[in-house]
């Protein structure tokens, strides 16, 4: 679903857009925006955010959603929709219901770990990453840096081989170290699971504990995330929103759905975490507010934060990547149409995905278990939409104020 512009067509309203932001600010590109569109206010600005969640369970998109927007260190609205479950028991969608997170394990995890044991000068981001993972640099890949792996410009393919029946950790570091690179490093971006996986086993060599253990150490314990974890307690299942039948038939609640790191044992580099909607806007506000420069826990150096959410590519290339966060290319669609340039998000395979806007402290979150029961279908339509909504949204309401959350019609009881 999109905004109704009655008079503008989609070209005008991007100069508009963009003439507004050369003013000055995101919120100016917005107010400009909605001056030649609306008339009046909305008494709810989060009515189209809402509608479009709700629309998406109501056509079987997703069997359920949770998501909130934020602004300026608050949560200005937060919503619960649909089930969790839908097979093999049907089960209510909570605020408080753990999600697979799928590739957002890479920035939420990885990427951090990779650079508070930059901060402590334990490696250079431009040095070989085989100096410090002996072995990697057989077939080729010699050349390879930490940064080229953090920014997918390695030249390795997507993904470790699943056409045999491997199975284990050692089994991957012995793949991961034979890999070949599919084109020169640094030559194009190319989203690689591999990159990740490597720089989680560098994190493991070079801090001496498992990715699982050195994560809730170094990261969650300091920002007091209660409920995210690698390899959930079996006890926790009926709080998980379950992903879908495994190739024996068996539903995966509270096994990580990505096969890699299933066969793996849970804990990878590249997937495996859990989370929930309370702790994920507890880490992203601590992350902008400290990348802002303002008291926060994030574990990390302001001016790392801003380093990991700015364009460090390779010279000349046109797809952008931070350290670790999606900047812009083609699969930045969770932007939307209007929030700026400088925003960073990334997203995940089981329907979760984060997207921020640095200089207001703003973000969308929205976690589904899309590929429930058997697989599912795209929301990258709908992450488009829902980010331009709360875009729309979010000028509207701070012109009012910053409430803790609006509440959407369904439950947020958080039980």
């Amino acid at each position: 679903m999109s905004p109704a512009f009655p008079s503008a067509s989609p070209h005008s309203r991007r100069t508009f857009v963009r003439n507004g932001l050369a003013l000055g600010s995101f919120g100016t590109a917005v107010r400009l925006l909605r001056s030649r569109a609306y008339a009046a206010p909305q008494p709810d600005p989060f009515q189209a955010v809402a509608r479009l969640c709700q629309n998406a369970v109501d056509t079987g998109l997703v069997p359920g959603v949770v998501a909130a927007v934020g602004h300026q260190g608050h949560v200005v609205w937060r919503g619960v929709f649909g089930q969790s479950a839908l097979l093999p028991t049907p089960a209510p969608m909570l605020w408080s219901t753990l999600f697979d997170m799928a590739s957002l394990t890479k920035v939420l995890v990885t990427a951090p770990a990779i650079m508070q044991l930059q901060e402590r000068g334990l490696l250079n981001l431009d040095t070989p990453a085989w100096r410090y993972l002996p072995g990697f640099e057989a077939q080729g890949k010699q050349a390879i840096t930490l940064r080229l792996l953090l920014t997918h410009y390695s030249g390795l393919p997507p993904d470790l081989p699943l056409d045999t029946a491997w199975q284990g950790h050692a089994q991957a570091v012995r793949l991961a170290m034979d890999t070949r690179p599919a084109t020169r490093p640094g030559e194009r971006f190319v989203y690689s699971d591999i990159n990740y996986i490597v720089l989680g086993l560098i994190v493991e060599r070079l801090s001496g504990l498992p990715l699982s253990a050195y994560a809730k150490r170094h990261i969650f314990a300091p920002l007091g995330l209660r409920h995210t974890t690698f390899l959930p307690h079996p006890e926790a299942a009926p709080a998980i929103a379950p992903t879908q039948y495994d190739e024996n038939g068996h539903m995966l609640q509270g096994v990580v759905h990505d096969p890699t790191a299933r066969r793996m044992g849970g804990v990878a580099g590249h997937a495996g975490l859990f989370s929930c909607a309370q702790d994920m806007t507890l880490y992203t506000q601590a992350m902008l507010a400290k990348r802002a420069g303002l008291p926060s826990p994030f574990p990390l150096k302001t001016q790392t934060l801003r380093l990991m959410s700015t364009p460090q590519q390779p010279p000349g290339k046109t797809d952008l990547r931070g350290l670790g966060w999606d900047i812009a290319t083609h699969y930045s669609t969770p932007r939307g149409d209007y929030f700026p340039g400088n925003s960073f998000g990334h997203t995940g395979f089981t329907g979760t995905s984060l997207w921020a806007v640095p200089d207001t402290r703003s973000f969308i979150l929205i976690l589904s278990n899309r590929v429930h029961p058997h697989g599912g279908r795209s929301i990258v339509a709908l992450r488009h939409d829902i980010a331009t909504a709360a875009a729309l949204a979010l000028d509207d309401a701070t012109v009012s104020s910053c409430l803790p959350f609006q509440k959407a019609h369904t439950d947020l009881s958080g039980k």
